[in-house]
């Protein structure tokens, strides 16, 4: 029994890192169209989980950042596709 209490305050705390990550995402200015030119920091962000996963493989936070990365790209594609 207690360690299904641990799985859902694993999941929560997994959810609240997610969340507050994604926010965090938002915030970082990325050129979408001119890859050559302007901001890049969603990009270097993405530089520097992989090589932190390089060297710690296998950890969850690196693999949810991974994740939230990818889905922040394809939401701001989207969304310069719609525009």
């Amino acid at each position: 029994m207690e360690l299904g209490n641990n799985n859902v305050i694993i999941n929560s705390e997994e959810e609240f890192f997610r969340k507050s990550y994604a926010l965090e995402l938002q915030k970082k200015k990325q050129q979408i169209n001119d890859y050559q030119r302007g901001f890049n920091e969603l990009e270097e962000e993405r530089r520097q989980v992989n090589q932190q996963a390089i060297r710690t493989p296998g950890r969850r936070g690196e693999v949810i950042k991974k994740e939230e990365i990818e889905k922040e790209f394809t939401r701001r594609y989207k969304e310069q596709s719609i525009n």
